[in-house]
């Protein structure tokens, strides 16, 4: 690793070329070296002041615009440039669609080297703001404090915050007045919670000496109009846990699911902690063309409700059902796509390694009188094998939906092996998901590649393929 060099160096009226990877845009120094700069657009001119430098690369900011890009637009959140969540809420919508498809056409081309068609055109989202059903947010006792609050001799007064992490610094939290993300109660929610915490004395957490009482909120919404909200306490005070938990309620009665959780480990993961359900019922539903789906605390669903309806169509319009085919839907989660495609195929087998999402799975699956859907549990690279197979039939279409690494090389060896006449493969990550089409070279051919936005004003982007037997 080159080691760093800490002399700052100004670069004057260098051009943005590209948007690259993690929303940063680049741009090219004098030496010849690539510029990785935040909170520009390429196309404008600026002058850039160095903040590391390594062996091929530096990375820096703009301190002075020459000239701004045609495609730069004013962003329309006040938190834009600290907050890290909305890199690209500067650059018109159009092109951010550009550079997204240009991404995952790079990656396919220069990670997979595999011939590909046509792309089909990337699918944008009707919704630009306001589409998370999800959001979770921190608490803290020590607020970040910008330039001119640090440089102030005013009294700032508390430091208590109920936002996000400022990248790269994990115990500094943004306080959040608004979020463009999720629509309300969800401003409302949060800035009640943290109005009321601060009137009622109750502790902010404290992340570095692992201490308070307050520690992280999430907020759950659907398409039907359901709510959850979920508490998590460090310390186990029960007359203050009641008291906020009693005032939320109380403020926002359409609350469908408060619940909250004790969690005094050094991290803030929920997956392994016991979750107490304290108003409502456990969970809340989403409906998708007539299909109820549950989700509770832990579960995994697009982020996105509208635009994952959008990415299941495209998954079964590529999966090319006639009502005859057994398909495995692997890495199922709570069996959404399952289901979404079931009423097109002879059945559905999902597999899924948490168990807690194929009970999900199975009871929407009853919720919605499937009776053609089968999930199962398990390692994905250990449950998926010949007498797995020979068990629930050979598949004729495989889709599978990994998590961001892609798939176990195990899991593609036996995907080969048992050789479906198509394979459909959604992915949040194009770079891993061109790794595993190169894999697949041998056998398959890809036939048919869309690209999905489902996450306006950030880099994100999925991507649906079709592979078929050579």
């Amino acid at each position: 690793m080159a080691r760093k060099i800490t002399d700052k160096v100004v670069f004057h009226q260098i051009q943005v070329l590209d948007a690259g990877a993690k929303g940063v845009s680049v741009a090219k120094a004098p030496d010849g070296k690539v510029i990785f700069i935040p909170n520009v657009v390429p196309g404008d001119v600026v002058d850039i002041q160095t903040l590391k430098k390594r062996k091929s690369y530096y990375e820096g900011k703009a301190v002075k615009f020459h000239e701004f890009s045609e495609h730069r637009i004013e962003p329309i959140c006040d938190h834009f440039g600290v907050c890290g969540g909305c890199k690209w809420q500067n650059m018109n919508y159009e092109q951010q669609l550009f550079y997204k498809q240009n991404e995952v056409k790079n990656h396919l081309q220069r990670i997979g080297k595999i011939e590909l068609p046509e792309f089909e055109p990337i699918l944008g989202s009707q919704k630009k703001f306001f589409y998370r059903n999800k959001m979770e947010f921190s608490f803290s006792n020590s607020r970040w404090l910008t330039e001119e609050e640090i440089e102030s001799t005013e009294d700032l007064g508390d430091r208590n915050a109920l936002g996000f992490h400022i990248p790269k610094m994990w115990d500094k939290i943004l306080d959040i007045q608004k979020c463009h993300l999720q629509e309300d109660p969800s401003n409302a929610i949060r800035n009640e919670v943290r109005d009321f915490a601060i009137a009622n004395n109750l502790e902010f957490f404290n992340p570095r000496a692992q201490e308070g009482l307050l520690r992280t909120l999430m907020i759950r919404t659907s398409s039907t109009g359901e709510l959850m909200v979920l508490f998590q306490f460090f310390d186990n005070n029960h007359e203050q846990r009641e008291l906020i938990l009693d005032h939320i309620y109380e403020k926002f009665p359409q609350i469908t699911s408060l619940q909250f959780v004790v969690n005094n480990k050094q991290n803030d993961t929920i997956y392994d902690q016991n979750i107490i359900l304290y108003k409502g019922r456990n969970y809340i539903l989403e409906e998708m063309e007539g299909l109820k789906f549950s989700i509770n605390a832990k579960s995994f669903y697009q982020t996105n409700s509208d635009q994952a309806y959008e990415l299941y169509k495209i998954t079964r319009d590529f999966a090319g059902l006639t009502g005859n085919e057994i398909v495995y839907d692997l890495y199922t989660g709570t069996g959404t796509i399952a289901q979404f495609v079931s009423k097109e195929a002879k059945k559905v087998i999902g597999v899924e390694s948490v168990p807690d999402a194929i009970l999900d799975a199975k009871a929407n699956a009853e919720r919605n009188s499937i009776t053609n859907c089968e999930f199962f549990v398990g390692d994905m690279k250990v449950v998926f094998n010949d007498s797995f197979i020979a068990q629930h039939g050979q598949p004729d279409v495989i889709i599978t939906d990994p998590p961001r690494d892609g798939m176990h090389k195990d899991v593609v060896e036996q995907i080969m092996k048992i050789a479906p006449k198509k394979v459909v493969y959604v992915s949040c990550n194009s770079a891993t998901q061109a790794r595993d089409l190169a894999l697949m070279n041998e056998k398959y051919k890809v036939t048919r590649v869309r690209p999905v936005d489902m996450f306006p004003q950030t880099h994100h982007v999925e991507n649906v393929v079709l592979l078929e037997l050579r």
